[in-house]
């Protein structure tokens, strides 16, 4: 950060703190008093189908915790953990909080090159791994993992472990004992990095007062109840996986946790253990729905279901209600988990069309190309800052481009409030098309597309054109049953009312769009292969 943005963002921290978001604990504090008050509350591993109490979690924690620290991992170390949605990844997430280390958790999808820039951006000591999870054979990254310069020791979740590396089950028994040690609460204790949907991935930092409020800040946007059962379907590595397990250790929040993204066994799980809420992308949404459907599983108890991450159709919501399930929208990234969150409180129409109003703490301003504030209703980017907004890149670099004077964040994202306060992203900045000089929504484009009948899944992006620059591509998947082809598109389109420059000119017919951990498109990949000429020629 350059000096003006270190003293913005120390005016916003005492300002926090004067206001009273901040509470000056630290995890450690904040794991040892969960475990105390919520010592039965159970969290249920379905890739093992155990289910683990909170107590017992934080028992084996400090144990683990002792290891590390007998290993010679000191306050401020970097410890990366790509573990799934195990026990044993619980245990070893709180494990390094307990040890004052930052904590780095990796996607446990991620390959051997994302893995090897996280580990050497971070400067890691100590990287946490299974030996296998289904067809992922861990162990054969080893040599690669070594050969990273900061890296002194690797920990295998599996037996036997192969030399060098160091078997978890010895740090689980370990008779090393835990010494606590003294924290800050706005020490660094989070190097999570963005899933990387165009470039490398941010290391984002965030601090123990950021996670922490955003963490005591979600039961306020949730219904009421006091038998919430919460279905983690994000992965662990990930920002939004990570905090459904810490709000089950620091909030005591019974918790399932899928491994894996299987809407049948997701389902299954729900109605097994009364599942009332959870959260995910609409593809999680869309495939829980047909799995119900067709399984005949009952969704019975899930009060709620908060959907992000990507463009939400109207008609899945509709849909969601239809099934007895409360969905709102709501809108966020690693830098800032929840910037707007809608509510089983708001009427359906805001629910529908809106991505909520913004999460307590959090300010947000609409702005033109010269920072200037845009009216009501007015399309801009959207900038944000709260008291869970993150501390900075790893890289400083990026901070430049990143904070706008008075600390807030930039987005990358388009989006406008209304009258009452709601906010709606619109697009990406980087996902606009601009075609003959005239820029079209990559999503009202895919609002469309979602529209049609025969259409599962869509999205849109830019196919390079030497005359006009960009032109609309549409990769579709298609229903089960159903045909589709670019005339189809386009009738569809002119009966919508849509603009002619912004309906497709080019169709690509998929079995599936690539997509992050989190379940976002990956679109530079589909840009990708239209710049290397994969696919069908433009209609």
């Amino acid at each position: 950060m350059t000096v003006e943005q270190e003293s913005d963002r120390a005016g916003l921290v005492r300002s926090y703190l004067e206001q009273g978001f901040y509470a000056r604990r630290t995890f450690a504090e904040e794991l040892t008093r969960g475990a105390e008050l919520f010592e039965q509350v159970p969290v249920t591993f379905t890739g093992s189908g155990a289910t683990v109490t909170v107590g017992e979690l934080y028992r084996r924690a400090v144990r683990a915790a002792g290891a590390l620290q007998r290993l010679g991992v000191l306050p401020g170390d970097v410890v990366a953990v790509q573990v799934p949605n195990w026990a044993e990844g619980v245990v070893a997430t709180e494990a390094v909080l307990l040890a004052g280390a930052v904590l780095v958790p990796v996607v446990h999808i991620y390959g051997p090159r994302e893995v090897g820039f996280i580990l050497r951006e971070s400067g890691a000591r100590m990287m946490i791994m299974p030996d296998r999870w289904r067809t992922t054979d861990y162990l054969a990254r080893l040599p690669e993992l070594l050969a990273v310069p900061t890296l002194e020791h690797v920990v295998v979740v599996g037996e036997p472990a192969p030399e060098p590396a160091i078997s978890w089950r010895s740090l689980e028994e370990s008779a090393a004992a835990w010494e606590p040690v003294e924290q800050d609460p706005d020490d660094v204790c989070l190097l999570i990095y963005t899933s990387g949907t165009t470039a490398d991935p941010k290391g984002v930092q965030h601090t123990h007062e950021t996670i922490l409020f955003e963490i005591r800040t979600q039961p306020r946007l949730i219904g009421p109840g006091d038998d919430e059962v919460k279905l983690g379907c994000f992965p662990a590595g990930h920002i939004a996986g990570l905090l459904n397990v810490m709000r089950s250790l620091v909030l005591g929040t019974p918790a399932v946790l899928l491994d894996a993204w299987d809407a049948k066994l997701a389902a299954a799980m729900i109605e097994e253990h009364r599942v009332t809420i959870t959260s995910g992308s609409p593809y999680h949404l869309a495939t829980l729905l047909d799995a119900a459907e067709e399984t005949g599983a009952s969704l019975a108890t899930l009060r709620e279901f908060m959907v992000g991450a990507a463009t939400v159709p109207e008609e899945l919501v509709a849909r969601a209600e239809a099934a007895g399930v409360v969905t709102y929208r709501c809108y966020g990234s690693t830098e800032q988990p929840t910037i707007s969150s809608g509510t089983v409180r708001d009427p359906l129409w805001p629910r529908q069309h809106t991505d909520g109003r913004p999460a307590p703490g959090t300010e947000v301003r609409i702005v033109g190309p010269d920072d200037e504030d845009l009216p009501t209703g007015v399309d801009g980017e959207v900038l944000s800052r709260g008291p869970e907004l993150f501390a900075g890149y790893r890289n400083p670099e990026l901070d430049a481009v990143t904070f706008a004077p008075g600390g807030w964040l930039r987005t990358g994202d388009i989006g406008r409030l209304d009258e009452h306060g709601y906010l709606t992203i619109t697009d990406r900045i980087k996902d606009v098309i601009i075609r003959g000089g005239e820029t079209i929504s990559s999503r009202e484009v895919e609002d469309v597309l979602l529209a049609h009948p025969a259409v599962a899944d869509a999205a849109a992006v830019a196919a390079p054109d030497p005359r006009y620059g960009d032109r609309v591509c549409a990769y579709v998947i298609p229903r089960p049953g159903h045909t589709l082809d670019l005339a189809a598109v386009r009738e569809h389109f002119r009966a919508a009312g849509i603009a002619r420059q912004k309906t497709p000119e080019r169709l690509e017919l998929v079995g599936e769009l690539p997509r992050t951990a989190l379940g976002k498109v990956r679109k530079a990949d589909l840009r990708a292969r239209l710049r290397d000429g994969e696919g069908d020629a433009p209609a």
